[in-house]
């Protein structure tokens, strides 16, 4: 029997070995990018020489044919539009306008003290679930719960005389695992958001007109309270006995919230309370300047603008919080917040470059319409619908999850296929993307090629010095396997219920 085991993990640890070595090959998303930009050049051409064309599913009578990026004509688009596609990249006004509010609110302490504060404030017996759910939360911030939260989980685990290591998955699973889920709109629904739209313009640019960001905000607000149950269900019926006694000497005191801190908290709370107020004078009243030309709300001026509201809504807490702990001293402390803040993108500027004229050369070749009118033909030849078919999309994406980290260059790579492809099956843009953030989420615990995974080891190692990439995944396995089961089985659910995923976003096209 031992022995059995033993090949087992020794089977596991191979693949997690195959799976590390073959990530670690892959080149870096920027790289990426710009071979697959370099690849529709080729294939343009090959394509266009061949004669490849499809009927226009949108318009009757109308073919399509592969434009040659080689041509002449492709030649002069390829130099004259490069910045206009660097600039014109769907996420990246977003993103940055964005993250100048959240940047701001993560600088001057403001998440961090409200992660610590929400956590200690929580009962014992509610205390896993409080992490899971804080974890989840968390990602309203980008990735500062990565840094927070684990930690600090396994900290409040091991002064209640439970396996820190439990504490640490909890937080790390609701974190990573549960990214997609959230009572509120966030950096990742405007970043995915708008690359599918954008995708979605390749088959109907009308419908994608009626599109918003928060296409799938219903449906993440249910997926919260689902995943922190499931999370916390996990923790302690499969995890924390697996893990038993800790035998560990290691002990740290839990660090509370300074009366400073606390005061900066209540006065940032009536600063976001007095922020909704004035934007529901905005929104609410008859003839509201934010309301639509008939006083809708859904196809709106309010939904076109959600991106600086959630910048302001974080903007303004986390400035008052700032004044009053003294992190922000004058206009040059905020300067020099939000300087940090674009610094710490860089990386993401550099990489919407090449996303930029990846996604560009791609829909200027009407490959993304060709490619959705065979990859359905094909699918409906099989007869693929229905729930295999999502659940297919959820497996295949969550592989691809396992050795492409980023959440943006993964969506940015298939939502030009897969949205065109699931239209012509009937399903909405939506609904292929809710069902790509499930696998994108659920997926991130297992990677070893997910940027804070080494990070989660380190904090690991604090308890356990054996602690390495297969024992974490180890440990994880549980969680990615139950959460993605139960959220595509809520999914499945949402779909027969055929309720709306968001703010006028069907399931069906």
């Amino acid at each position: 029997m031992a022995k059995v085991a033993e090949q087992r993990r020794g089977l596991f640890q191979r693949f997690l070995d195959f799976v590390e070595k073959l990530g670690n090959k892959l080149p870096h998303p920027v790289t990426l990018f710009a071979f697959l930009a370099l690849l529709v050049i080729v294939l343009s051409a090959l394509f266009s020489w061949m004669g490849i064309h499809v009927e226009h599913p949108g318009e009757e009578d109308t073919l399509v044919y592969i434009q040659n990026l080689l041509s002449a004509e492709g030649l002069e688009y390829i130099f004259t539009s490069m910045v206009a596609n660097f600039i014109g990249f769907a996420p990246l006004g977003v993103v940055l306008t964005t993250m100048l509010g959240i940047g701001l609110a993560e600088r001057t302490g403001l998440i961090s003290a409200c992660l610590r504060g929400f956590v200690l404030a929580v009962p014992k017996r509610l205390i896993t679930a409080g992490l899971v759910f804080a974890g989840i939360m968390s990602s309203v911030a980008s990735d500062a719960g990565y840094v927070v939260l684990p930690p600090l989980g396994a900290v409040i685990f091991a002064a209640l005389g439970r396996h820190p290591l439990g504490g640490l998955a909890a937080a790390f699973a609701g974190v990573s695992a549960g990214f997609s889920a959230n009572l509120f709109l966030s950096a990742t629904d405007a970043m995915l958001g708008e690359l599918t739209i954008q995708a979605t313009e390749i088959i109907d640019p009308v419908y994608a007109q009626g599109m918003n960001i928060a296409m799938n905000y219903y449906f993440i607000i249910v997926s919260v309270f689902l995943l922190t149950f499931i999370g916390a269900w996990v923790t302690e019926k499969i995890v924390e006995p697996r893990l038993g006694e800790y035998k560990g000497a290691f002990r740290e005191d839990i660090e509370g919230l300074s009366r400073q801190e606390k005061v900066g908290l209540i006065w940032a709370g009536i600063a976001l309370f007095v922020s909704i107020i004035l934007t529901a004078l905005l929104i609410l009243p008859e003839n509201a300047p934010l309301r639509g030309a008939e006083g809708e709300i859904i196809r709106s001026p309010f939904m076109s603008s959600l991106v600086p509201i959630i910048a302001l809504l974080f903007f303004i807490p986390g400035f008052v919080y700032g004044k009053v702990t003294k992190n922000i001293q004058d206009d040059k402390d905020v300067a020099n917040q939000l300087s940090d803040t674009m610094a710490s993108m860089g990386m993401f500027i550099v990489l919407a470059f090449t996303a930029g004229q990846f996604v560009s050369f791609f829909a200027e070749t009407n490959m993304g319409l060709v490619i959705g009118v065979y990859g359905a033909e094909f699918l409906q030849s099989i007869n693929l619908s229905g729930v295999p078919l999502i659940i297919g999309f959820i497996i295949v994406a969550a592989f691809i999850n396992l050795f492409i980290g980023s959440a943006s260059a993964k969506w940015a790579m298939i939502a030009p296929i897969f949205v065109p492809i699931m239209m012509r099956l009937g399903y909405s843009p939506e609904m292929t993307q809710m069902a790509y953030r499930i696998a994108d989420s659920t997926t991130n615990i297992i990677s070893p090629l997910m940027t804070y995974f080494a990070i989660i080891i380190a904090f690991a190692q604090k308890y356990d010095k054996n602690m390495g990439i297969g024992t974490l995944i180890s440990v994880m396995f549980p969680y990615s396997i139950v959460f993605t089961i139960a959220w595509s089985l809520m999914l499945i659910i949402w779909m027969f219920l055929g309720i709306d995923l968001g703010p006028g976003s069907p399931i069906l096209y």
